[in-house]
């Protein structure tokens, strides 16, 4: 199977490029000025579309806001227009999309019927998914959440703090933080490649609800370091803004039963595996 891949460099792109080596497939990188898209559409079987600017980039100026957005819906149009054109085309799409979509939602569970929230994270998932639905083959939307990586994404900068001993709750703490582990990210999008009846939104979430300070901790934990020093809500947004609304104090407690529906099994489906993966050999 050959599977066309944006972001290919990004922390999800690159494990799933990985994965897709591993088990003999051959993983196509779609470089951002690739002059002919068409005749790389022709040619492969599956495209993975996860290319965009990090939300993680602070702050959210205008003009960053408006390139998180144009990276995202540029790339997207560029890929479906080629999909549309093409004579032979890719079985499936595997777009991007974020629990942003849904908003903050405090203690409601969320599966993918759960309306859109209010937001600008909300409302790029939305505009992504929108212009992504627009192709002429089977289309998943992967609504991803934190994922959890030693490397890079939300962990690569919280857990030289906890190692410090001075990492601590965000917030209340109380906020639900939706998490997945790399591995069962990259995973998943390559199980949803390989099921034809797959088809539109799915969570991609461990299984295991956990809060903000649960997760904190239960790394602290694993570290053997303190997780005392509460980070105030005022402070946050003081000094971050609108990201820190939107990225750390949203609360979504998701579930992703429609994932789980197509047989797809997570490797680290608890908060404490999914830790133990993410400190493994530290």
């Amino acid at each position: 199977m050959r599977v066309l891949i944006s972001g290919y460099t990004g922390l999800v792109g690159t494990e799933v490029a990985k994965q897709l080596r591993a088990a003999g497939h051959e993983a196509i990188k779609l470089e951002r000025d690739e002059p002919n898209v068409l005749a790389l559409i022709e040619s492969v079987d599956a495209v993975v579309n996860l290319a965009g600017a990090t939300t993680g980039k602070i702050p959210w100026t205008k003009k960053y806001k408006h390139e998180i957005v144009a990276s995202r819906i540029e790339t997207t149009r560029k890929i479906v227009n080629a999909i549309n054109s093409a004579k032979s085309k890719p079985s499936v799409l595997i777009s991007g999309s974020a629990s942003g979509y849904y908003g903050d939602c405090g203690d409601a569970w969320l599966d993918e019927s759960s309306p859109k929230g209010t937001g600008f994270l909300s409302d790029l998932a939305s505009q992504w998914e929108a212009e992504a639905l627009k192709a002429n083959t089977r289309v998943v939307l992967a609504r991803t959440t934190m994922v959890m990586s030693r490397a890079k994404g939300a962990l690569g900068k919280l857990l030289p703090l906890i190692k410090l001993g001075i990492g601590g709750p965000l917030g209340s703490g109380k906020q639900w933080w939706a998490f997945i582990s790399l591995q069962d990210e990259a995973a998943a999008i390559i199980h949803l490649i390989n099921t034809p009846t797959a088809s539109g939104p799915y969570n991609l979430t461990a299984p295991e609800p956990a809060t903000c300070a649960q997760i904190v901790k239960s790394l602290a934990k694993g570290l053997r370091r303190p997780a005392i020093l509460q980070v105030p809500t005022f402070a946050m947004k003081m000094l971050i803004g609108e990201a820190a609304v939107e990225l750390l104090l949203c609360s979504q407690k998701m579930k992703a039963e429609r994932l789980e529906a197509t047989g797809f099994t997570f490797s680290h489906p608890t908060l404490e595996s999914a830790t133990a993966y993410v400190l493994a050999n530290d």
